[in-house]
């Protein structure tokens, strides 16, 4: 795989190489596969973030599965979540009595997750359950369960494998720290992160 050259002094320190990414999507791919092995499961990616992540999980999930999608948005033009919560898409196809699992990139405060999880409810799954890659679990402000968590990441500011800044670095095969006291007060859009 070759490696993507970074033109911005802002995107700092590696947290996850693309070899320990890997190995955790085939791990959490292994386990769904387990645990919904004979069930009728559908993969509910949260878009625009989780597109990396689900690609690959989608692949390492042994049997048969559906992907749909949503997409929400809680950012606005800044870093942090507004704490208001729009659906922008909802599912295209019924979940009714199927197994939903919530694929999102990363979960900080909570507020969009809990959101998608009640509206994904409504749709009267058989079951819900949520898979993420990245968990800042300390900036949670509402608690949301979560049944698949690739990694604990600390309160920073992270781009690459889907994870953008101002729409930016979201093809990067690694995690990176972005510095956001860097960038000269330059606001972004986030919509798909929480």
């Amino acid at each position: 795989m070759s490696i993507i050259a970074i033109d911005d002094e802002r995107v700092g320190e590696r947290l996850l190489s693309i070899e320990q990414i890997a190995q955790r999507v085939k791990e959490l791919g292994q386990q769904i596969g387990n645990d919904y092995r004979g069930r009728d499961l559908v993969l509910i990616g949260v878009l625009t973030g989780s597109v990396v992540f689900l690609s690959d999980l989608i692949r390492s999930i042994p049997g048969n599965l559906e992907v749909d999608f949503v997409a929400a948005a809680s950012y606005g033009a800044v870093t942090h979540s507004s704490g208001v919560v729009r659906i922008l898409k909802d599912l295209s196809h019924p979940i009714l009595s199927k197994d939903a699992l919530i694929v999102e990139d990363i979960v900080d405060t909570g507020l969009t997750l809990a959101y998608l999880i009640d509206r994904v409810a409504s749709h009267q799954p058989a079951s819900l359950a949520t898979c993420v890659l990245l968990n800042k679990s300390a900036r949670r402000r509402v608690p949301v369960d979560l049944n698949y968590v690739g990694f604990e990441l600390p309160d920073r500011f992270v781009v690459g494998y889907g994870l953008d800044y101002a729409g930016r670095y979201r093809n990067l095969p690694s995690i990176h720290v972005y510095n956001l006291e860097e960038s000269s007060g330059i606001e972004c859009r986030r919509p798909s992160a929480d």
